[in-house]
């Protein structure tokens, strides 16, 4: 047994390490004043400098954040309440018919997506631009948050809801002091990996973006085009740790809502 445990341990301490080589090897680059990714010759912060000098790349960046937000927000709401509807149908048969037709989003390929959400807006006279690209990934994100939010939902006892209309609550007490509550870790989890997915999307996001208009992804893809810059592993850098402080904040928050979760399932 000790022997299998050593194993894993070092299997797992390799497979962390080809995952996160690469990440550490733009990182440890972002401080070369070389300008290269080939030799290391003294520690520097100019191309954190120049980023934060880079007001265009300051706008995407800050135009990234906002879809991300506004998306994960928008998608939250409506995903829950979806995913509420969802697990209210008795007949197991429409419920996974339903279930199924949500996940058509999450297993169909990105290129597809993309393509698709671009001759909707062509037809329909949307102008690519922010408009198409926060409409898109809410209508990505909101199959996350409904796949994240309904295991919740299947976990809660019905006798829960039966208790509080018995004792004369409305379906808005219901939902705001049982339902809700209840399925909070779920809602964390489905908003933040909105927000993730949101962030992280490139394909759908080339597709819908206009003159004038670009995410942080896009514009990743056009700049290492061109060639190397050093700038580009500066901002990675920055996104790695901004990555990390929402994984370590969203850790936080679900262990919260689960210890509130566990004190009313006591009382």
């Amino acid at each position: 047994m000790k022997k299998f445990s050593g194993f894993s341990v070092f299997y797992l301490a390799i497979v962390f390490a080809i995952l996160y080589a690469p990440i550490f090897y733009l990182i440890y680059y972002s401080f070369n004043s070389g300008g290269n990714m080939h030799h290391f010759e003294n520690f520097t912060f100019k191309w954190y400098k120049e980023l934060f000098h880079d007001t265009r790349l300051l706008i995407i960046v800050l135009n990234t954040i906002i879809i991300a937000l506004l998306s994960a927000a928008i998608s939250t709401v409506i995903g829950v309440f979806g995913a509420i509807s969802i697990s209210m149908f008795q007949k197991k048969q429409i419920r996974n018919s339903i279930l199924s037709l949500n996940n058509v989003l999450i297993v169909s390929p990105d290129v597809i997506i993309g393509a698709s959400f671009l001759i909707f807006f062509t037809i329909l006279g949307i102008k690519l631009g922010f408009l198409s690209v926060l409409l898109s990934h809410i209508a990505f994100c909101i199959p996350i948050v409904v796949i994240m939010v309904l295991p919740k939902l299947q976990e809660m006892s019905p006798s829960l809801i039966d208790a509080a209309l018995d004792l004369g609550a409305g379906w808005r007490e219901v939902l705001a002091k049982v339902i809700f509550p209840y399925i909070s870790s779920g809602i964390y989890a489905g908003f933040f990996m909105a927000l993730t997915y949101s962030l992280d999307d490139f394909a759908v996001t080339f597709f819908v973006t206009g003159n004038g208009f670009t995410t942080l992804s896009v514009e990743i893809y056009s700049l290492a085009r061109r060639g190397i810059a050093l700038n580009i592993n500066a901002l990675s850098a920055l996104l790695f740790l901004l990555t990390l402080l929402l994984v370590i904040g969203y850790y936080m928050i679900i262990q919260r809502a689960n210890k509130r979760t566990a004190m009313g399932v006591k009382k």
